[in-house]
Parts: C-alpha cells; sequence; structure tokens
C-alpha cells in the first residue's frame, strides 16, 4: 500500500513536469523535491537517478535557461503536448465532453481549480490524484487512474527519451507507479521511429497555414473522425454537468509538501 511520505512522490512530479516557474527555484523546494524523491520506493533506483539528475540540471541551470528549455520542449508542437485528451481526441468536439466530465470528477471530489486551466493539463491530473489519495485512501485507485493514460504517458517518454531530454525520467516514474514495465517505452519508440517532428520552423509554418474555410458545416463533421474510445479516467467521471462558475482562482500547485490538503489562493 501506498504510504502518505510515497504519494509525495505525485506532487513532486507534478510539480518537476509543470513550467519550471521561478518560485520552483527558491527555498528549498528543489532540494525538498529531490529529498522525497530519494526515499521513494515506487520507482526503482534506475529511475530514481533518472530524477535527480533532472532535479539538479534545473539547479545548474537556473530558471531563465530552464523555461526557455521548456518552452522549446513542451509548447512547441503538438507531439509532446502535455494536454492528456489532445492525444486521444485531437481537436474533435469528444474532446470537450471529456473535460466536462473530468471536470464533473473534480467537483464531486471536492477538488478546486482554476477557471484559467484545463482539467486535463498533466500536472493538474497528478496534482488531483495526489489530493485524491489523501481522501479516498485507495492506492490501488490512484495506480488504476495512471494506468488509464499509460499508453500517453509511454508516447510521451519515447519521444523524449529521442529528443535526449531528462524530463524522461518523470514519465518513466509515472508508468512505474502505475505498475506498467519500462518495455512499453521502448515499444513505442519503435512506433515512432518514423515520425517527423513537429518542433521545426518548417512544421510550426504548416500548422499556422490557414485552413480552407466551408460553410458546409454537416458535410465538415462527417469528415472530422470522431473518436470515441475514452479512457476511464473520463468515463468513470459521471455524466454530471460540471460548470466552471463555481471554481475559483488557484495556482496549479497549490497542495504543500507540508500538508495533504489544498490552500486556496
Amino acid at each position: 500500500m501506498i504510504g502518505a511520505s510515497d504519494l509525495k512522490l505525485l506532487k513532486v512530479l507534478s510539480l518537476l513536469i509543470d513550467y519550471p516557474s521561478n518560485e520552483l527555484f527558491l527555498g528549498d523546494t528543489l532540494a525538498d523535491c529531490t529529498e522525497i524523491v530519494a526515499r521513494s520506493t515506487l520507482i526503482s533506483p534506475e529511475v530514481r537517478t533518472q530524477i535527480i539528475d533532472l532535479i539538479e540540471d534545473l539547479i545548474d541551470t537556473g530558471s531563465l535557461e530552464a523555461q526557455a528549455r521548456y518552452d522549446g520542449l513542451f509548447e512547441r508542437g503538438r507531439s509532446l503536448s502535455l494536454w492528456l485528451f489532445e492525444h486521444v481526441h485531437g481537436e474533435s468536439r469528444d474532446r470537450g465532453q471529456a473535460m466536462v466530465d473530468l471536470m464533473g470528477q473534480y467537483q464531486e471530489a471536492g477538488f478546486e481549480i482554476s477557471v484559467k486551466e484545463l482539467p486535463d493539463y498533466l500536472p493538474l491530473y497528478l496534482e488531483f490524484l495526489a489530493y485524491q489519495a489523501t481522501i479516498i485512501e485507495d492506492d490501488i485507485q490512484i495506480r488504476m487512474d495512471i494506468a488509464d493514460v499509460s499508453h500517453i504517458l509511454a508516447l510521451l517518454a519515447a519521444r523524449l527519451e529521442g529528443r535526449g531530454s531528462l524530463y524522461k525520467g518523470c514519465f518513466n516514474a509515472l508508468l512505474q507507479i502505475a505498475g506498467k514495465p519500462l518495455d512499453i517505452v521502448e515499444e513505442y519508440q519503435e512506433k515512432i521511429s518514423k515520425e517527423k517532428r513537429d518542433d521545426s520552423f518548417e512544421a510550426l509554418d504548416k500548422e499556422w497555414e490557414e485552413e480552407v474555410v466551408t460553410f458546409l458545416d454537416a458535410q465538415q463533421e462527417e469528415r472530422c473522425p470522431s473518436q470515441t474510445s475514452t479512457q476511464n479516467l473520463a468515463a468513470k467521471a459521471g455524466i454530471k454537468n460540471a460548470s466552471a462558475t463555481n471554481a475559483v482562482d488557484a495556482p496549479v500547485h497549490w497542495v504543500d509538501f507540508k500538508t495533504n490538503q489544498p490552500v486556496k489562493s
């Protein structure tokens, strides 16, 4: 069973995968992260080393360079997007319904998020799981929730491995928490071996090319494949029609390492 101290690893991974804000480099935050990772029994020694290498690299790099590197890695192109449903539904309307369902899951659990955030943002979802684990005390359910998106995590880990990024350790850790062998990453590496990177200037220019406008909405819908296969992540959220009107502004990482309760801004 996952203990309370082990669950802090999810908070650390959420913090590391999120944008490296200036606050991350203040005080003992990164030192606390290193300590939690080093003591975690949920991940292998090899993966612990990978994450600690990332933390040490962040410390050596500093906030400005780390932020520039993060922008180039996760925010240029869609292949490393941290919005989970984008990898499942793309731009189809199914993505919107999946997010409504996930928002309903958050609200049902009493987990408030900022109206500025999309619920399928991976660091936010990990923050939710860390919070949820302290409420339901069911580590199996938490592992299953992560396993639901393990195919996306493995895909991202494979692409990060291909780019030589130290961030791969965070995704390897999530796979191990979910009980998935890291061999699955190698399988995805084989699958993506021939794909073209989408972060080149040429690819970005193509992305921004104006799309052909059509007023034949019905025909347009027929051309857009609607992916109805969803993850349990959204399905088990129920059909509660969530509304953002009750949400309050709060930063993604408002759960302090020293407590298990969210702190409203």
